[in-house]
């Protein structure tokens, strides 16, 4: 499953891209509203969860192309963060019955953020300590 995932990343994020567009893009008449879950700021976990893979699968697919620097994933990062504002910002003005939110943004951007520490988090360990033979 994993191989599927990292041969077809380009695939999965284009894809991914594009659903969590028409999911936030949906009129809010058809979104489900539950009370007891904003207690739980399920909402806020939904938002990142869904970031989270946003921004891994961009990852994984920069790293399929080998150009996985730090600079580069951060842009990715940040061009998921940026995605992440634009939709709240489309969810306030053009989208009917949505609005936007600030703490949904603030969510968006810890998925993300989220994503690019975990994808650095394997690199990171594997180095050898100051000290110690390569």
């Amino acid at each position: 499953m994993i191989q599927l995932i990292r041969k077809y990343a380009l695939f999965y994020a284009i894809a991914w891209t594009a659903i969590i567009f028409g999911l936030c893009s949906t009129p809010g008449k058809y979104v489900p509203t539950a009370h007891w879950l904003d207690l739980l700021s399920f909402d806020k976990l939904v938002h990142a969860s869904i970031f989270f893979v946003l921004a891994s699968l961009w990852l994984l697919h920069l790293a399929n192309k080998g150009a996985d620097g730090r600079p580069r994933q951060l842009l990715v990062c940040l061009a998921c963060v940026a995605y992440g504002g634009l939709l709240e910002i489309l969810q306030a003005n053009v989208f009917s019955q949505r609005s936007g939110d600030w703490f949904d943004f603030i969510a968006n951007t810890f998925g993300c953020l989220m994503a690019l520490w975990f994808f650095n988090r394997k690199k990171d360990t594997e180095k050898p300590r100051a000290g110690t033979p390569a």
